[in-house]
């Protein structure tokens, strides 16, 4: 139990030293500035059965201040609850920024629904406007009215291809309060934003319900198609993308002279630009998870597929969660009732040091401080959500989202 215990804080203090700095909350949207010219922006929005939360985010998009062109292309991927009259209806009513609503019909074989959406929208979008930067965005998701305004300069500013913040997710009920934070917390664990923002880094990803993506990295990147069978679209998103920029910019024969600043005249670079990833200020995700079963299902889809449908890393986490989180806890209490000074010590000290790693992120969601001992019963969840993720695999249900289901590519 000692050597457990030993082994458990050895791994907290790499984490909180040489896994890059990942508990740290303070990665929002670079120092930016206005363009000379603001360019051209096409909002395009999957959505499926999404009129419970369209009400709260639509409208937020079509209210938009942004000094430039831009227009909203919504998805319909096949709803049966009248997402796309409702809609146009909010349009019609909010007015705003113009609105287009299509239907793709079914995806293809290969093809995961959203992706199939996305490629239907980001066709007709370069179809209507020919537009320079693509924001792809949840139907669950509201910006505040300036939030396209500073991604687009921000994204201008430094250069960058892809612009992804990871929307603030709601937090009202006992479970979201539980879960929520730390679904954040182990996100950036997997993936450091400091890391992802590095040039020449190899670590990539995004959070899929706001990315901001430079057409020209889309059609270098081969997006969506490239990634069309991928369930976690947003990763594979990011890889696409930041795998493209090294390879000089001409995966999909975009001529060295097609890659250029678009913030001032003679700025251009010969190969693609850098990602970047962050928490939001002004993107906050409006859907609810009252229940425990809902946010089980939001993180069992895709759990198996983050793991590469592998037994081998599925008991490799298993392992790995039960060392990190849940042995400090069970390593202070066994001290503490055996006498072991040692072994408490141990437990109590790799616990402390797990605390202290999430309290800015329960700082950020404004959740209490003193709910930061209870992250080792939340592991436990995530690990038996894992568990249940690879056992829905196995029985045909993996990637179970609203009515599709998605085996391994």
């Amino acid at each position: 139990m000692e050597w457990i215990g030993a082994g458990s804080l050895l791994a907290w203090v790499w984490l909180l030293l040489g896994q890059g700095f990942f508990w740290r909350t303070d990665v929002r949207l670079p120092d930016r500035r206005d363009p000379e010219r603001w360019p051209s922006v096409a909002v395009v929005v999957p959505a499926r059965d999404e009129a419970e939360v369209l009400p709260r985010s639509l409208p937020s998009l079509l209210r938009q201040k942004y000094p430039g062109r831009a227009e909203v292309f919504l998805v319909d991927d096949g709803s049966t609850d009248g997402t796309g009259a409702l809609a146009r209806e909010l349009a019609a009513a909010r007015g705003g920024l113009p609105l287009t609503v299509s239907s793709p019909g079914e995806p293809e074989p290969g093809w995961t629904g959203k992706l199939w959406a996305l490629r239907h929208g980001m066709a007709l979008a370069r179809e209507r406007t020919a537009p320079e930067y693509l924001l792809l965005t949840d139907a669950d998701i509201a910006h505040d009215p300036d939030s396209l305004r500073e991604l687009v300069a921000a994204a201008g500013s430094a250069e960058l291809d892809l612009v992804s913040q990871m929307a603030r997710l709601r937090v009202v009920t006992f479970w979201e309060r539980l879960i929520v934070p730390a679904f954040v917390y182990f996100f950036g664990q997997l993936y450091p934003f400091r890391r992802v923002n590095r040039p020449g880094a190899r670590t990539a990803a995004a959070a899929g319900g706001c990315v901001l993506l430079r057409r020209e990295a889309a059609e270098r990147a081969g997006i969506p198609e490239s990634i069309r069978h991928a369930v976690i679209d947003d990763v594979a998103l990011a890889r696409a993308v930041k795998r493209s920029a090294s390879n000089g910019g001409i995966a999909m024969g975009v001529p060295p002279d097609g890659v250029r600043g678009r913030f001032g005249p003679g700025r251009r670079r010969a190969t693609g630009g850098p990602i970047w990833l962050g928490l939001a200020d002004r993107v906050d995700s409006v859907r609810p998870y009252p229940r425990l079963a809902e946010l089980w299902r939001m993180v069992s889809r895709s759990a198996y597929a983050q793991l590469l449908h592998q037994p081998l890393l599925l008991l490799g986490t298993v392992v790995g969660l039960t060392l990190v989180y849940l042995a400090p806890p069970v390593a202070l209490a066994v001290g503490l009732a055996g006498g072991d000074a040692t072994l408490a010590a141990l437990g109590g000290a790799a616990w402390a040091v797990m605390c202290g790693t999430f309290l800015p992120m329960l700082r950020y969601y404004g959740q209490p401080l003193w709910a930061a001992p209870l992250l080792p019963f939340t592991a436990l969840l995530y690990l038996l959500m894992t568990v249940d993720s690879a056992v829905q695999h196995y029985r045909g249900r993996g990637a179970a989202w609203k009515g599709r289901t998605y085996g391994a590519p």
